[in-house]
């Protein structure tokens, strides 16, 4: 299959970088936001529905997305019994291949972690409209940088002249907020002040620091949380030197303009997949997670574009 590579660069904390295009102005070109939410409206032209006998459905990426099939096939199984439809579970490797799926129609339901949210969404027309959360309804994670024991990093300040692992450009915990955070507060910036490296995944960012690949790292908690339950790191192996304030989770949504009855099915199956005793329960369950709820862009991800604008971060789409 071919594909046609997103092109766009962005000037970020000092550095340049390949990225995707962000968050504040749809592309125009492509999408209409005509009520101001922020997000791409459906076609107003029937003809331009998207319809697939099957849907693909992708969740963002992980170090071994084979595990995460499995995780996710009781959700495939409930989601075909109410679309009607065969989906399949489409493993991708990068949040630009995730977002460059959905852009090239080849996507159409998905899991974007959330720092990619607002590429999918400016870029993809992706509509995100649910959310992992607990019993009442709260959600989210922390970003936090780690170290291993013995490394010398007591506090942020110490990370000067060393090595600083990111996951991915598009990543709010693995990039976006360390980056502003290190900048603003501690005046130290990638290349001049720490070693920049980007492992590509969170899985490898954790994995790296407990094998004292990297002096510290930069990474979503939940995905750490995950690692530690599942027996792939031990939490002596980890030392959390920063966590900041909770941000929205992994988004779930579908893309702009698939057929509206059967988005609305699909957003359906998010809200009424029955956790107890599946897959998804076993993987989320030790960290509260019970259920799907609803969520907005505009509001929920305000704290993510704000981190963006902060960063004063210009993208183009082409």
């Amino acid at each position: 299959m071919s594909r046609t590579p997103l092109r766009f660069k962005a000037a970020v904390v000092g550095l340049s970088f390949l990225l995707c295009p962000f968050a504040h102005a749809l592309d125009e070109t492509r999408f209409k936001d005509a009520n101001g939410d922020l997000v791409a409206d459906a076609p107003t032209d029937a003809s331009k529905f998207v319809d697939p006998s099957t849907l693909i459905f992708a969740y963002t990426p992980v170090e071994d997305p084979a595990v995460y099939a499995k995780v996710w096939d009781d959700f495939i199984k409930h989601m075909e019994k109410l679309t009607g439809k065969k989906v399949q579970f489409f493993p991708v490797q990068s949040n630009a291949a995730q977002i460059e799926a959905m852009r090239a129609g080849r996507l159409h339901v998905a899991g974007f972690n959330s720092g990619a949210v607002p590429l999918a969404v400016n870029c993809a027309g992706f509509v995100p409209s649910a959310i992992m959360a607990g019993d009442t309804g709260s959600f989210g994670y922390e970003m936090e940088i780690i170290t291993y024991p013995g490394s010398g990093i007591t506090k942020l300040a110490d990370l000067k002249g060393r090595k600083l692992a990111f996951t991915a450009e598009t990543s709010n915990s693995g990039f976006k907020a360390p980056s502003a955070l290190l900048k603003s507060e501690y005046k130290l910036e990638a290349g001049k002040d720490y070693q920049a490296v980007f492992s590509g995944k969170h899985d490898n960012s954790v994995l790296g620091v407990a094998n004292k690949d990297y002096d510290a790292a930069a990474i979503a908690n939940e995905v750490m949380h995950r690692m530690v339950d599942r027996g792939v790191v031990k939490k002596e192996q980890i030392v959390t030197i920063y966590k900041s304030k909770t941000f929205p989770t992994t988004g779930y949504g579908y893309v702009y303009n698939l057929k509206p009855e059967l988005a609305k099915k699909v957003q359906e199956a998010f809200l009424t997949f029955p956790w107890k005793g599946t897959e998804l329960e076993k993987e989320f369950s030790k960290q509260g997670v019970t259920k799907f709820t609803t969520i907005t862009y505009q509001k929920d991800w305000e704290a993510v574009r704000q981190i963006d604008t902060a960063m004063n971060v210009s993208y183009q789409c082409k």
